[in-house]
């Protein structure tokens, strides 16, 4: 399951460098779980041929990562904001000054539209 995460978080930031071809076959086999078989059939070629497919697009995926790492840069954000809307709960049960009750839900409402929008 990790690994599928994974390869849709990579087409995700980085699938519009593949090639419309690429594209398709790979959003078949990871997004819509057609197997090798079913697309060697539907486009005619083997069932090697969209296994190697589908493994050049990984590699291309994973090389752009390594030089731009956006997916890395993205869950690293992702997990901060969630650090700090946990903090956030944390310090408005231990405080009743409504001044900061009322900053801290405002804070906290922006940290969750952050979170959504993500």
């Amino acid at each position: 399951m990790e690994k599928i995460l994974r390869q849709s978080l990579l087409y995700d930031f980085y699938g519009e460098l593949l090639t419309e071809h690429q594209k398709k076959i790979y959003e078949d086999v990871v997004m819509n779980d057609m197997s090798y078989s079913e697309l060697a059939d539907i486009y005619g070629i083997s069932r090697q041929g969209i296994y190697d497919m589908i493994k050049r697009c990984d590699r291309l995926l994973e090389g752009y990562e390594d030089k731009l790492k956006l997916v890395e840069k993205f869950v690293y954000a992702k997990e901060k904001i969630s650090d700090i809307k946990i903090n956030i709960d944390k310090v408005k049960d231990k405080n009743k000054d409504s001044k900061l009750e009322k900053s801290l839900s405002e804070i906290e409402e922006n940290v969750t539209e952050l979170l959504e929008n993500f």
